[in-house]
């Protein structure tokens, strides 16, 4: 009798153990999809930051290209004001924050642009130096996102496979979303010299 009971507790022991276990592994995996979500919104906004020292720079060589540098101005301020939380990020919310996101690309894109034109501005120090860090923010950011989109995959590929997905659905924990290319993006730019 007291044998039986010893391999009962035994048994419920090591189930409570894996079970609490296999919890754990999720919730930090969810914290790693967290963590990297984390990262992307510092590297947009370290580009956010970068943006107003950049249009400062133009703006001394290329005061009447007003447009263009209010449409910077404003792109950048509709990003930064764009708040998504890793935890309820639906394809909706990312899709708008992409959005905005790609609006602060783009207007970046037509300032570079207008450089073309100013030959004294292209040799700047100061414009080459943030130039060159927003090129590497851009980078950074595709990097953040690729580890957002890897971290999310590891995390949804735990939850949907038996037996975590037992306790996926438990425990409340929901599949995250991915970055996906923005509209566009298939086709590529064209160069013209």
């Amino acid at each position: 009798m007291k044998k039986s009971i010893i391999i009962i507790i035994a048994v419920v022991a090591v189930i409570v153990i894996w079970a609490v276990s296999m919890y754990n592994g999720l919730v930090t995996m969810d914290e790693n999809v967290n963590s990297q979500w984390a990262n992307v919104e510092t590297q947009y906004q370290r580009r956010a930051d970068l943006i107003p020292n950049l249009v400062n720079t133009v703006k001394g060589y290329a005061s009447h290209e007003k447009e263009t540098l209010e449409g910077v101005v404003e792109a950048r301020s509709k990003a930064t004001q764009m708040q998504v939380n890793a935890s309820d990020l639906t394809p909706e919310k990312l899709a708008a924050y992409q959005k905005a996101q790609g609006a602060v690309t783009s207007a970046l894109g037509k300032l570079l642009a207008i450089t073309e034109n100013y030959p004294d501005l292209k040799a700047n120090q100061n414009f080459l130096e943030l130039q060159a860090q927003l090129e590497g923010t851009e980078n950074r950011i595709n990097v953040a996102r690729t580890n957002f989109n890897n971290a999310a995959q590891e995390y949804n590929t735990a939850i949907r496979r038996f037996p975590k997905s037992l306790f996926a659905g438990m425990f409340g924990f929901d599949k995250h979303v991915y970055f996906e290319a923005a509209e566009g993006t298939e086709a590529a730019p064209e160069v013209k010299f």
